[in-house]
């Protein structure tokens, strides 16, 4: 796990509880459940062994919400497919196997299947045959089927964009709202763990306490970037100052630019990650955003009007990044 991790983000899921939904041929001793533990200390995770068939795994995760009631459900794969269907919890979904029937029969899982992480009932292997394969065509068939308004917008999802199992971007996105992609594949890794679902239970503890962050922009151009590529350090200095600050991307473009907003996101998603995903904003009146701190490079562009602290970019005593970084260590998240 990367270091000093555990310190930063200990802050978050104080004393709450996550479920962990595993994914097909897995255990609740999966090394995403220890990640979690690892990342979120002061939270208890649940992540239980699920039953080899699909309508037994949902009956054991309703009687686990209904009795410990988590705060949060993580499910990858298979288990994200069963956790958007436990409806009324904040929920995130990495990799989500909705159409799990079909890849069990495109990917060659058919026959006998060895657990990947023991169990505690020491389950060594499970066989995979048309009937089972037809009882999670039923089950998953039944996804969906309660979204409504508020669940639309609780709900996130994580793609990797190197995954060769799973590719259920577009159905996911035609119901709920939250569709991110990242660096990755189908498995989590503790980069992903890191930088792409921390920021997301980052962003729901925060709703859920009522925790207002100060707010942080930062332009894009000749801040963040300069010739399209990243400054030094800038991507490094934007995870972490996203870790404590509510952070956006401030960019300004030409009126008659055809394509601003494409190729802005384009490169946000590319560069920045999960942490800036719905955090950038195309303006050309920087004085007009609301906010404590503006990290621009120049004085155009209403920055100069900017009613809160304008840390000028490339100038004594913020020549670089590090120096930046050197000042908010100082502020202390203030």
């Amino acid at each position: 796990m990367e270091e000093n991790t555990q310190e930063k983000r200990s802050d978050l899921m104080v004393g709450k509880k996550i479920m962990y939904v595993h994914g097909f041929g897995s255990s609740g001793a999966s090394g995403s459940a220890r990640g979690i533990r690892i990342l979120l200390p002061k939270a208890t995770v649940i992540a239980p062994d699920l039953p080899v068939h699909p309508a037994e795994a949902m009956d054991l995760l309703h009687r686990i919400c209904d009795t410990e009631k988590p705060d949060m459900i993580i499910g990858s794969s298979m288990g994200g497919m069963y956790t958007e269907m436990l409806y009324g919890f904040d929920r995130l979904l990495v990799n989500p196997a909705f159409q799990i029937a079909d890849t069990m029969a495109e990917h060659n899982m058919m026959g006998r299947i060895e657990f990947s992480n023991p169990r505690q009932d020491g389950a060594k292997d499970f066989l995979v045959n048309k009937a089972l394969q037809n009882e999670f065509r039923e089950v998953s068939s039944h996804c969906f089927e309660g979204v409504n308004d508020e669940e639309r917008n609780r709900v996130f999802a994580l793609y990797g964009i190197h995954d060769e199992l799973v590719h259920t971007f577009d159905l996911f996105s035609a119901h709920y709202s939250h569709a991110i992609r990242f660096k990755g594949a189908h498995f989590l890794n503790d980069h992903a763990l890191v930088h792409c679902v921390l920021p997301i239970v980052q962003w729901i503890d925060d709703r859920q306490e009522g925790r207002e962050r100060p707010i942080l922009y930062i332009s894009l151009d000749h801040t963040l970037r300069k010739d399209n590529e990243p400054m030094p350090t800038a991507v490094k200095a934007f995870q972490k100052l996203s870790a404590v600050y509510d952070t956006y991307i401030l960019a300004s473009v030409p009126y008659n630019h055809p394509d601003a907003w494409g190729e802005q996101v384009r490169w946000v998603e590319k560069w920045l990650g999960v942490a800036a995903y719905n955090r950038l904003i195309l303006s050309n009146h920087k004085n007009l955003s609301y906010g404590d701190y503006l990290i621009d490079a120049y004085d155009t562009a209403g920055a100069s009007s900017f009613m809160g602290t304008h840390i000028k970019f490339g100038t004594d005593p913020y020549k670089t990044w590090e120096d930046i970084m050197t000042f908010f260590d100082r502020l202390g998240g203030q």
